[in-house]
């Protein structure tokens, strides 16, 4: 049997994505045989007995792979284990017949469409900045926007001392003291749309993504989730490949 790298067997267990198996093992948290392994190590699935936090990781012959779509309300977080005991998305999912994560985070006060897998391979190729998967965010800000406020960020902005990439936004309701945009971005940053708002002075007061590449939240309720439709599936797989 050939070796594999440990991010990957992490990936294909369901425990976390590849990239934040790759975070664990820079961190020291993953140990192979008992002794901590570094980025690029390999390993003998079934064989090596590896731990991730003292949690063996069990790998399993064959999977039932899920793909799902929640649609995550405020006041949750992403995290898989909060530390700080807050609610996290997980509670939604509980009694699920099998153990998912996160395809990317939406943080504590935004809401809308999250994806959730245990294929690593899948969460791997959604988050990989050289896909360019799109995602689309309804942003409600205060007080008004300008032209020049739309300029800035449609070209791109400053934040975290890198300019981000071109963003399509538009206007899509004008109240007194509120505005309504639509902004689509093709990067993952930390959280980019509040950030790019902060930096041309708007106040960022409603956060909700309806949209990753082909994906729609559609009529999907706070707090719900379902599997992704095989042409969803399809639809994104042939998303990441372009």
């Amino acid at each position: 049997m050939e070796k594999i790298r440990i991010q990957k067997i992490i990936a294909d267990s369901g425990i976390c994505s590849r990239r934040k198996a790759e975070e664990y093992i820079a961190s020291g948290r993953v140990k192979v045989n008992g002794r901590p392994c570094r980025l690029g190590d390999k390993a003998l699935p079934g064989k090596d007995i590896i731990t991730v936090d003292g949690e063996k990781v069990m790998v399993a012959k064959r999977r039932n792979l899920y793909y799902i779509m929640l649609h995550k309300p405020r006041g949750y977080v992403t995290t898989m284990n909060d530390e700080l005991g807050r609610k996290s998305v997980m509670d939604l999912l509980e009694g699920f017949p099998e153990r998912v994560y996160p395809v990317g985070r939406l943080d504590k006060d935004s809401e809308g469409l999250l994806l959730l897998t245990n294929d690593g391979n899948f969460a791997n190729d959604i988050m990989h900045p050289s896909h360019h998967v799109s995602k689309t965010y309804r942003v409600t800000v205060r007080p008004d926007i300008s032209d020049e406020q739309l300029v800035q960020l449609s070209a791109g902005v400053e934040i975290d001392g890198r300019k981000t990439a071109e963003c399509i936004v538009t206007v899509l309701e004008k109240q007194p003291g509120r505005v309504v945009l639509q902004m689509t971005i093709h990067e993952g940053r930390n959280r980019q749309i509040r950030k790019m708002c902060e930096a041309v002075g708007l106040e960022v007061a409603r956060l909700k993504r309806t949209s990753i590449g082909p994906l729609k939240l559609g009529m999907l309720q706070p707090g719900d989730y379902r599997e992704l439709k095989p042409d969803e599936l399809r639809a994104i797989r042939t998303a990441v490949s372009k």
